[in-house]
């Protein structure tokens, strides 16, 4: 079965509506108009809408023609990035730094086509919870959505996330069933210090010594601390300090992520990167204060539902499209924190793009949509076949 003939029919509205979005990007919990958009066209579509979940997160409610039944959550998020767009598209982001540079506005348009079929057609029992999330870009939108009592409100069997991926083959579906991506904390390290006249160093406590020496010693963390069969990163991303030529500032600010597999890893980490800092306070006589936020869990597919999402994938493009894959990503995606209270998938789906998400220049092929939104479409029909 291709894509669903019903959702091909959509395709110059899809279109039309993620291009909407992509012109108009905001950022993580600034969604109004994205928000209003999704609630708008859902209402338009005959769907029962909750709005302002999480601050400015959406939730659809589509209930099957075919009787009482289970309830099956499908998310997307709808957050945009703050950097500037370097397309040339003829549709390209009228918000000067913000650009939907990784595909949201894809993956909300893509549950929209969903959303849209399943109104129509009802050929399932149960319900489908519509999900469209705020702030997926670290800024916790899964956890806000959760804390402002999503599942006790709208409860879910099964939940089902997944991305574009400019990487892979076109419209080529991955699943990795168990850990397939990382958690990740968020550091910033603050060393205050002493400064002084760029002349006379020997008055000052040299931050910018101190910060480039914790650096270095930070990058042996993973390498001599963590087994090579646990994989983990450490990147400083971020050094902030001084302001002029001739002055050695006070204090320095050094920022960057951590991404592990393994919570026991995460804190084993943590206390290394708290244990050398201090030592670097006492070696440089400075105060160095470490903060760590996690901001993403460990995601973890459900494994005996993998193949449920997998078979639904094959009806749409086909057994030799669809792979299981068996290595972890590195990346991290905060859908995992609701893989923490459901039981689901997350999958990936390729496109004709060759640039890299979080790229300046990405750009996502329009041809995703109703590939996206059969597979989301089918998995309904599939798992909620009957009552």
């Amino acid at each position: 079965m291709p894509v669903l003939e019903k959702i091909a029919a959509y395709l110059e509205d899809l279109v039309a509506i993620r291009r909407d979005i992509h012109q108009h990007p905001e950022l993580g919990f600034e969604e109004v108009r994205t928000s209003a958009l999704v609630a708008d066209a859902l209402e338009r579509y005959g769907v029962e809408v909750h709005r302002g979940i999480g601050r400015t997160g959406v939730v659809g409610i589509i209930r099957g023609a075919k009787g009482e039944g289970r309830s099956i959550g499908l998310r997307a998020d709808m957050d945009a990035l703050p950097m500037e767009e370097k397309t040339n598209l003829a549709y390209a982001s009228k918000a000067p730094g913000r650009f939907h540079g990784c595909g949201h506005d894809g993956h909300t348009t893509i549950l929209l086509g969903a959303a849209r079929y399943l109104a129509e057609t009802r050929n399932f029992a149960g319900s489908v919870v519509l999900i469209f999330q705020p702030a997926e870009e670290g800024l916790g939108g899964a956890r806000a959505m959760i804390a402002d009592g999503l599942f006790e409100r709208f409860p879910c069997d099964e939940i089902y996330g997944f991305h574009n991926a400019p990487h892979d083959d076109p419209y080529k579906v991955g699943i990795k069933p168990g850990v397939a991506m990382a958690g990740a904390d968020f550091f910033d390290i603050r060393i205050r210090a002493q400064g002084s006249h760029g002349a006379q160093p020997e008055e000052s406590k040299d931050p910018i010594v101190a910060a480039t020496a914790l650096i270095q010693l930070l990058q042996t963390i993973v390498s001599r601390n963590i087994s090579p069969m646990q994989p983990s990163v450490l990147s400083v991303t971020q050094i902030h300090s001084g302001s002029t030529y001739n002055v050695i500032p006070d204090q320095a600010v050094i920022s960057g992520t951590v991404r592990f597999l393994d919570r026991d890893v995460n804190e084993k980490i943590r206390d290394r990167m708290r244990a050398i800092a201090k030592g670097v306070a006492t070696s440089f006589d400075v105060q160095i204060d470490v903060e760590i936020r996690n901001v993403f869990d460990v995601l973890i597919n459900t494994e005996t539902l993998v193949e449920g999402f997998a078979d639904a994938a094959r009806d749409v493009v086909g057994a030799e499209m669809v792979s299981i894959t068996s290595a972890p990503i590195m990346a991290s995606e905060d859908f995992a924190d609701m893989l923490f209270k459901v039981p689901g998938v997350y999958c990936t789906i390729g496109h004709s793009g060759d640039v890299p998400v979080h790229n300046p220049g990405f750009v996502l092929d329009d041809g995703i949509l109703p590939v996206g939104a059969s597979i989301l479409a089918r998995l309904i029909e599939r798992r909620l076949a009957s009552s």
